[in-house]
C-alpha cells in the first residue's frame, strides 16, 4: 500500500466533498498562494491563489439552485490526482446542465499547487439559462 497514494486520494476527496457543501472559504484553504486554477474551455487565464479561486467559484456556483456530483473514478501518478466525474447543475429557472469533467489536482506538500478541468464548453453554454451567462461575463474576477 502506498500511503502518499492514498493521503493525496483522500486530500482531493475531502476537498470534493467541501466543494459539493459550498464551503468556499474551506475549499480556498486547500490551495498555496500561488495555485492556478484553470477552467481550460473558459476564455480567460484563470485564478492564482486562494482569494481569486474563491471568488472564482462563488461567482459560477452560488446563484446554482443545487449542484449534485457524481464520482467515478480517481487516479494518483506521484503528487497527481485525476478525477473523472459529472456534475449535475440546476438552475432557479428549471434548466439542468449534465456537465461531465475530467479535474487535475496537482500537489505540493498538502496544498494544490494547480487545478484544471477539462469539460464541453457548448454542454454548459447550450445548457445554462442566460440570466447566468450574463453573470458570468459582467462579473469581476478580480
Amino acid at each position: 500500500m502506498d500511503s502518499n497514494r492514498d493521503q493525496n486520494l483522500a486530500l482531493v476527496k475531502r476537498f470534493w466533498d467541501d466543494l459539493y457543501r459550498r464551503d468556499f472559504a474551506k475549499v480556498a484553504s486547500y490551495f498555496t498562494e500561488d495555485a492556478l486554477y484553470q477552467d481550460v474551455p473558459a476564455p480567460d487565464h484563470g485564478a492564482v491563489g486562494p482569494a481569486q479561486i474563491e471568488r472564482r467559484l462563488r461567482i459560477g456556483l452560488e446563484s446554482i439552485d443545487k449542484y449534485v456530483h457524481h464520482l467515478h473514478r480517481m487516479v494518483c501518478d506521484g503528487n497527481v490526482v485525476i478525477t473523472e466525474h459529472q456534475e449535475d447543475w440546476h438552475f432557479r429557472t428549471g434548466e439542468v446542465v449534465e456537465l461531465p469533467f475530467v479535474s487535475i489536482h496537482e500537489i505540493e506538500g498538502e496544498q494544490f499547487k494547480l487545478w484544471r478541468d477539462y469539460w464541453d464548453y457548448n454542454t454548459l453554454i447550450g445548457g445554462a439559462p442566460q440570466w447566468w451567462i450574463d453573470q458570468l461575463a459582467n462579473a469581476s474576477y478580480e
